[in-house]
């Protein structure tokens, strides 16, 4: 017999408009790059399960990336705006995630440059303002260890973040933080792997330096 022939996404996408499967349940089963292939044929329902997907850990990127949490939230914004105006220019050849981390990382850059978001050391807001967007440190990564009090190392290291260069610490909150792979870092940055490896080692060496205090 001959072998199945395995269908491509695009061709799984397109079973599903032509089959009119595409109920909530159905939806919430696909892929990120399915939902976006969907979207692009005006299945607006893939957009908003997109946006849920993907909104506490682009909120918490974006937040660790510009310190402040009315900023990013204009930000995550427009990067869902973006998204829905430029669903067009979305090729299967990227993750979804790649693709809209990357729009979201170029708008958070955009505004720091214009000095509107400004980088400082100000103290965050109120931990349980901001506890929704604030997830743990990831576990098996060299950043501070978690057990003195949680609120203070929060706070401290958000505060640190903010010090660290911008490309030392994008790399840092990506890796550390949004648990992302080195690959995919490298592929929302555009560098090869290499680079995002030394760029991450670098900015833990000062991170760790910056909070030396908390931890004597």
């Amino acid at each position: 017999m001959p072998e199945t022939q395995e269908l491509s996404l695009e061709q799984r996408v397109q079973a599903l408009i032509e089959e009119k499967t595409l109920d909530r349940v159905t939806l919430e089963s696909l892929s990120d790059e399915e939902l976006m292939l969907l979207f692009q044929q005006d299945v607006h329902a893939a957009f908003d399960i997109l946006v849920q997907r993907f909104q506490d850990p682009l909120m918490n990127f974006i937040y660790r990336f510009v310190g402040s949490m009315d900023d990013a939230a204009d930000i995550l914004q427009d990067t869902f705006i973006r998204v829905y105006k430029k669903k067009h220019l979305y090729k299967t050849i990227a993750k979804f995630s790649t693709w809209v981390y990357t729009i979201a990382g170029n708008l958070a850059k955009s505004e720091l440059r214009k000095g509107y978001r400004k980088r400082t050391t100000r103290l965050v807001q109120q931990r349980d303002e901001n506890e929704e967007y604030t997830l743990p440190l990831s576990t098996d990564d060299p950043l501070p260890d978690r057990t003195a009090d949680s609120s203070i190392v929060y706070d401290r290291i958000q505060e640190a973040l903010l010090e660290l260069p911008e490309v030392f610490r994008e790399a840092v909150i990506m890796r550390d933080i949004q648990e992302l792979s080195y690959e995919e870092i490298a592929a929302i940055l555009e560098m090869p792997i290499g680079t995002v490896k030394s760029r991450i080692s670098r900015g833990r060496l000062q991170l760790q330096d910056l909070l030396k205090d908390v931890y004597e």
